[in-house]
Order: C-alpha cells, then structure tokens, then sequence
C-alpha cells in the first residue's frame, strides 16, 4: 500500500453510518412519529406505485441455534424449534393487518428472507409461511425471492421447498475460512458445507448465488482474506458481498468482546485485506457493484448496475426498485419512500401487539421534504457513485456548504465537482460514506456525543 493510500486511510478513518436508509435510524424523529402518520403514508405510496413497479417483502426470521459474535443482526439465539409455528403464525397475521390496510391486492416484486438464521426454520415452516403470504397477492413477472442460508444447516429439502416456490436466488454466509478467525467468531463452518450448499442450489436450478465475505475479523490477516477469496472463486458464486467487519462492542455488548480490541486488524492492514482482495476478485472475472459488492457480469445485480438502476435499502443493494418494503417480523424496518417504521424488538411484545390486532410498529420517522433530496443524493452516491443538481428536485439550500466541504475530498482525488455533477472516482470508492456525510445534514446539525457508527474504512 502507498504510502499517499495510507495516510488518506488515517484521515478518513472515522465513524460513519452504512447508509441503508437516510434519515439512518439514530437521527429518527421518534417523537413526532405515529403510527397514524405511517398507516396514511403508507397506502399513499402503495396506491402511488403497486400496479406499476409491486412492493418489496423483507421477512425477518431471528432465530439462531448460536451466537455468532461477528453479526449486527437482531436475534434470538435459542434451540427450542417449537417456537417456529407460532413465529410463523405471528407473521401471518400481521400480513394479513397489512392486507386489510392496503384493501386492494398486493403485487409482490421481492421477497427476502433475512435473520437470524431463515433456516433455522424447517422446509415445512417456510412453505407455510411462503404460501400464506401469496394466497393475499399477486406476483409480479419479474420477480425476484431471495432468502439466507446457513451453510451449516441449510438442508437440500430448503433449496428444493424454496425453489418450488419461486426463489431463484440464495445467499450463504461464509465469512472466513481460517479456523482460529471462526473459532473467534464462533461460526465453525468448513469449506466442504458451503461448496456443498453451494452446489445443491445449481443442481437444483438457481439463478443466482451469493456469498458473504467479511474482512476485518478478529484474528484474520492478508493471507487469511486471501486464502478465502481463493476457495470462494473455486465456487465461483454469482455475486459476492465483501464487506467491512464492524466492531461496535459498546453496542452489541458481550457478543463482541470474547477477543480484545487488539486482536482486530486495525486501518493499514484492513484496507490493505480488501484491496488485495478486490485484485483478485477482479482478475476473476468479477465487477465492483456499489460499496462492498461484487457481481459476475451475468447477474443481475451487475446488470442494474451498469444500467443505473441499481437500489439500496435496508435490505441492502437490490437489482429493482420499489417505492414500498414492507418488514414482517421481529425488529423488521418498513419503508414507504415517505416515511420508515420499525417493529417491535422484545418478541413478547410483537406478539401482544399481534393479539390485540395491532400492526407491531414501536418507532419510525416521517420523512421532510429536505430529508427526500438528501436522500436522492446519498442513493445516487451509493449505487451509482455519482448525484447532481441540475434541477429544481435535486436542489437544496446547503449545496455550497456541502461542496465547500468535499473540498479536500477533491483536491485528494476522491472525486471530481464538475459544475452541478459530483463524480466519485476510482480512487475515491472506499471512501463513499466519507462522502455521503458531507450530504448528511442531520448528521452535521447534532454530531452525536458518543461514538454510535463503525468506522467508514
């Protein structure tokens, strides 16, 4: 690494939100939320947009057999799988609140299944779950189901249930193949079981398989990242996420603190894992698709991406935009373009608002009309590495603040300004949310006093 790559690490090293939505949920203005305000909002955008693009389903199953001390995720770690059926019939009733809402039949265009550990749950549960949701609604031609499968116990009677269903597209969690980094992570998980998994899902028929690398991990040096990256384009998945490990013990507690802070790679060395890593995924045939991720020109995320219509949201980068995500399940976040909501994180809690026929939101926030083109911009930076303002939409009063701090970030190389265009450059890419929080407004009116977000490098 150079010795200029080195010190602009330690200069933007600094903590900053991942940017799935914005507002990011910390600058929420709870307060001022309603569950009145998100019902309203909700059937405006879903009349505004179901019979032309469908809606997005984002179903969160959170339970897990064991804590994997790496992950951010909201679950439930437990062994009891007699909690399966009631999880199932919780979400099905508050599909059907939703239903009720809506009145006129959803389209579905994207079903996702997240956690947790999705197959925790056995064939059975998610074919219940899969087809309660669709007796409501129609689905869309181009539709795209994806789900998360741990390659521990991610069974071919999943794929094939799934598959039977409709889902194309399957993405496993590998992280590192070093034994000393998933022992420290606890997530003891062996080359053989994802090449496995990874082969039931193309002799079955799907389309589209991913896998999740992390670099960053306690423990984990250049040849470990390496070495992975090796074994994974032995695979050959279809698109990859490879992504920064995000070490937040004073958030996620004693999950993350079975090693010490100095057995994380720390800036140089970091950045260096994933520049070499992206070396080789490139020599392999693979093209960088936003932050962190990385496609076969075949799929169809790369193909979005080189189209402009790639979209990210709290699911992450998708190849197809809707204007409606409705979260289902525990901790679940809804978006309406307009306004986010958040379920109930406490399981007794989901549960009780189920009961007394409530749809389970605790918390949300209505969206400005500033916090809108904020949120235009930070979308474009994030899947197109490029925004403008040419027009009276993208405009807003704070663009000369906004500019005159991406100041340095050009005269650095990071990007180019060029009139009412701002581009970010090959050299700039791993510092695109140093970039989007020059746009974040809220961020800079209440800098927060404690340190909430990972490092952005």
């Amino acid at each position: 690494m150079s010795l200029q790559a080195s010190s602009l690490i330690q200069k933007y090293n600094v903590p900053g939100p991942r940017y799935t939505s914005y507002p990011t949920v910390p600058y929420w203005e709870e307060a001022e939320f309603s569950l009145a305000q998100w019902k309203q909002g909700l059937k405006r955008s879903f009349d505004e947009s179901n019979q032309s693009e469908g809606i997005s389903l984002y179903i969160h199953l959170p339970f897990c057999e064991s804590l994997c001390t790496f992950c951010g995720c909201h679950k439930k770690v437990t062994k009891k799988h007699e909690m399966e059926l009631p999880y199932i019939q919780a979400v099905l009733k508050e599909w059907d609140l939703y239903c009720q809402l809506l009145v006129e039949k959803p389209m579905i265009k994207e079903i996702h299944l997240g956690g947790g550990t999705p197959t925790f749950f056995s064939p059975e549960h998610l074919t219940q779950l899969i087809q309660g949701i669709l007796a409501h609604a129609t689905v869309a031609d181009q539709h795209e189901f994806s789900f998360e499968g741990h390659p521990n116990n991610t069974t071919r009677e999943h794929l094939q249930s799934l598959y039977d269903l409709g889902f194309r597209r399957v993405s496993y969690g590998v992280q590192d193949y070093n034994e000393n980094v998933q022992k420290a992570i606890h997530r003891i998980q062996p080359f053989e079981h994802v090449e496995q998994v990874t082969q039931w899902a193309r002799d079955i028929g799907y389309t589209s398989i991913s896998h999740d690398l992390v670099f960053g991990l306690p423990f984990q040096d250049l040849k470990d990242v390496l070495h992975t990256i090796d074994q994974t384009n032995r695979l050959m998945p279809d698109r990859l996420a490879f992504y920064s490990y995000a070490h937040v013990p004073w958030i996620k507690g004693n999950g993350q603190r079975g090693f010490k802070d100095a057995d994380v790679p720390k800036d140089d060395l970091k950045r260096q894992c994933y520049e070499e890593g992206k070396k080789q995924l490139l020599a392999h045939g693979y093209h960088e698709i936003g932050m962190d991720h990385f496609a076969l020109p075949s799929d169809e995320m790369a193909k979005a991406f080189a189209e402009g219509s790639l979209h990210r949201n709290f699911m992450g980068y998708t190849a197809s935009k809707t204007q409606v995500m409705i979260g289902l399940g525990l901790s679940s976040i809804s978006d309406s373009w307009y306004s986010f909501a958040q379920n109930e994180k406490k399981i007794e809690d989901y549960y009780a608002r189920l009961d007394a026929n409530e749809i389970p939101v605790y918390r949300g926030h209505v969206l400005s009309s500033e916090d809108l083109i904020i949120r235009k911009h930070i979308l474009n930076l994030m899947c197109t590495f490029s925004t403008s303002w040419d027009s009276a939409e993208m405009a807003f009063p704070e663009i000369e603040e906004v500019l005159a701090q991406l100041q340095e970030m050009q005269e650095d190389q990071l990007l180019k300004i060029d009139g009412q265009q701002i581009q970010i450059t090959e050299k700039g890419k791993p510092f695109v949310r140093n970039i989007c929080m020059a746009f974040d407004l809220r961020l800079k009116r209440r800098v927060p006093e404690n340190r909430i977000f990972s490092m952005t490098i």
